[in-house]
């Protein structure tokens, strides 16, 4: 069976998060208590894993526990593909990032972007049922407001935007103008992948001086270049990845030229199973996992495959 991986970013995060794993799985729990140990953090506490300051850290840690306890059993995936914080848990789970140097990272990474959220702040929304095209000319128009950017391509058909808040709004009247019924705002204060994240990626670029990556052992795909990552690479991809749009579609139709047997997303949430199927059509086989109840299903599920 040929697979491939997609990992979560942010976004769906959920209260309990991984609870469920951490009682019923000695891997993912082993992997928990491995991050607690380098974070000096309880994660074991639902209420330290669930706290927003730690939610990189915590879905950063879910994602790689689930990709242990599934690597006891399936083969190597052809590929793999993160949104956005979700290419760090892809990173480690490919051996490019030792996981405890990983979560010293993202830590930080974390807080570079919260610092940047104060130095510039802003607000996102996705537009649905529209055309890059349409969403560039929007943000164009509004550049006589403020700063607004396209910041993730999510799909053919979905474009998230980034900006200051009145930029935002107007580039929002712009879409709803030329007949985009559906511009839903984000619940974020940070306006990720676009400029006004340049401290925060500045900071990163000192931070990454000391950070060891290795060749990925399985293809990577950067959301920042749409080509895998290497060892050579990564440093600059990821420090450019906080001020440049992700091309996530992009990656999915690249990913798929694997020609893999179904594609699984780790990590909470169901967003980008839902990319997929919108990208790539309903014909892959795709599932998701971020419980014990979503662990057992696709248990069963590739016991009825290999069956």
């Amino acid at each position: 069976m040929k697979l491939a991986y997609l990992f979560s970013g942010q976004g769906k995060q959920f209260p309990q998060m991984g609870q469920d794993l951490y009682k019923q799985e000695p891997l993912y729990r082993q992997t928990i208590d491995q991050a607690a140990d380098v974070l000096a953090l309880d994660l074991k506490d639902a209420s330290v894993f669930d706290d927003p300051q730690n939610v990189q850290v915590a879905i950063l840690a879910m994602s790689v526990g689930l990709y242990r306890v599934l690597a006891q059993d399936l083969p190597l995936p052809e590929g793999m593909l993160g949104l956005s914080l979700g290419e760090y848990s892809a990173l480690v789970a490919a051996k490019a990032l030792d996981f405890e140097t990983g979560l010293k990272l993202v830590q930080d990474r974390s807080r570079y972007m919260a610092q940047a959220a104060e130095q510039n702040p802003g607000v996102m929304a996705a537009a649905l049922k529209t055309s890059y095209d349409l969403v560039g000319q929007a943000c164009e128009a509004a550049q006589t407001v403020g700063k607004v950017y396209p910041a993730n391509y999510n799909t053919p058909e979905q474009v998230v935007i980034g900006g200051e808040a009145a930029a935002v709004a107007e580039a929002t009247h712009y879409l709803k103008a030329h007949g985009i019924k559906r511009v839903v705002p984000l619940k974020v204060s940070v306006a990720s992948h676009t400029p006004l994240m340049q401290p925060a990626s500045d900071a990163l670029a000192v931070r990454m001086a000391g950070v060891h990556f290795a060749e990925p052992a399985v293809p990577v795909f950067s959301n920042t270049t749409t080509v895998p990552f290497t060892a050579s690479s990564v440093k600059d991809t990821l420090i450019l990845q906080l001020v440049q749009p992700t091309h996530f579609s992009t990656c999915l139709q690249k990913l798929a030229a694997v020609k893999p047997d179904a594609m699984i997303e780790l990590g909470p949430g169901e967003t980008l199973t839902h990319f997929a199927g919108k990208t790539l059509g309903r014909d892959l086989a795709s599932y998701h996992v971020d419980s014990m109840a979503t662990l057992t299903k696709l248990r069963q599920k590739l016991e009825m495959v290999a069956e």
